[in-house]
């Protein structure tokens, strides 16, 4: 893996009395794609603007291209100018859709001629050559995004900041865009740091995922590991875990879990001692339904490490082209099954049905117990407020 180019260190950003940012290490590779996911006031644009060098942090410091960054030297602009970024909006001027995307080279003093041998093939790569000439304010919204991303990108940054730049697109236009953009970043090779609320985005685009909880780190890895094996219930329920089952490990032997769950015992893959709460984890797609034979056994963990449950649909939710079918087992279990599946399935609520799932697709998060309330009547009041107030942090 190649040298960060951008990272931080002992980070702590604080507006007032409240602490919005605490990162320990963060650093960013060149040439890859790094997604910030977390949902508002997660610390994403706080974090971006530190990164991008526009606030300074309160405690901690910022590495760029392997030296500090001192935010109060002059020469943090001549940093900043080795960057750019595209926001939600567009931000276009009222001029041409060429002279919007030459506009960052007009400030750095290129030519005039040497400025249209560097727009006209971004104008080709982001299918926008043929609104060359067109007034910026003209154009639909999908197009004025490109123009956005073709005037930062003919700057040749160093680092692109992108700030849920294809959010408010509706999903054909954003569909074919991030398309196109995924592949000019495959051939740029431009290290970029990209927010978004959009977890299919963040799966698609990004090399690296960080998830943030509270304004720290809640996760931070390649965007598969931590769908499938989320660190805790906040990051599986922001990455789509729509199964998130308490239950207590009763067994473990070489690698085999058995969890408890007062109605039924399953069987996982993972380390974890017996008498430890865990959250078992499972993704709806990994979830096999089907109708339940007359006379099964209401629970029951199989041979080969499938586990097979049999309960009463109670909810269908149809989506766009998908289906999604909840079933009581005693808890709930949500299955994601295809329009074509369900068809030929049947089911309805009311009816029985058995639901499966491999050991290997089920992740266990072990939970760490909250400790009971403080009895406060022997402390003093004000010391019966700080503990009272203590315990409702954890």
């Amino acid at each position: 893996m190649s040298e960060p180019i951008l990272g931080v260190r002992d980070l702590v950003m604080r507006f007032g009395d409240e602490t919005a940012l605490e990162v320990d290490d963060f650093s960013i590779q060149r040439g890859e794609t790094i997604t910030l996911v977390g949902h508002n006031g997660s610390g994403k644009s706080t974090l971006m603007r530190i990164l991008a060098l526009l606030l300074a942090p309160t405690e901690g410091g910022v590495w760029f291209d392997g030296q500090p960054v001192d935010f109060r030297s002059r020469s943090t602009l001549a940093l900043r100018r080795r960057m750019a970024g595209v926001h939600q909006e567009p931000l276009l001027c009222r001029m041409s859709v060429f002279n919007n995307v030459a506009l960052g080279l007009r400030f750095c003093g290129v030519s005039g001629r040497e400025i249209g041998k560097r727009v006209d093939p971004w104008l080709d790569r982001f299918h926008i050559a043929h609104l060359r000439d067109r007034p910026a304010r003209a154009i639909s919204g999908g197009e004025a995004q490109r123009v956005s991303l073709a005037r930062a990108l003919v700057l040749d940054p160093d680092v692109l900041f992108l700030d849920e730049p294809f959010s408010g697109l509706d999903a054909p236009t954003r569909e074919r865009l991030l398309a196109d953009f995924q592949e000019i970043l495959g051939e740029t090779s431009v290290t970029t740091i990209f927010t978004t609320h959009d977890r299919n985005e963040a799966l698609v685009m990004g090399d690296r995922m960080v998830v943030l909880e509270a304004g720290r780190i809640a996760q931070f890895g390649e965007p598969d590991e931590i769908y499938r094996r989320p660190a805790s219930e906040g990051v599986a329920r922001f990455v789509g875990v729509e199964n998130r089952i308490p239950g207590t490990v009763v067994d473990f032997t070489d690698n085999r879990v058995r969890v408890d769950f007062g109605e039924a015992e399953v069987e996982a893959r993972g380390s974890v001692a017996p008498g430890q709460s865990v959250l078992l984890c499972l993704r709806p797609e990994d979830v096999t339904l089907a109708a339940a034979d007359t006379g099964a056994a209401d629970a029951a963990v199989q041979t080969g490490g499938e586990n097979v449950l049999v309960g009463t649909v109670v909810r269908i939710l149809p989506s766009d082209s998908s289906i999604r079918v909840v079933v009581d087992c005693g808890f709930p279990v949500v299955a994601l099954v295809t329009r074509a599946a369900y068809r030929e399935l049947k089911l309805e609520p009311g009816d029985r049905a058995r639901v499966s799932f491999f050991a290997t697709d089920a992740h266990l998060i072990p939970q760490v117990s909250v400790p009971p309330a403080p009895t406060a009547a022997r402390l003093r009041p004000g010391a019966r407020r700080r503990v009272q107030a203590w315990w409702r942090g954890h």
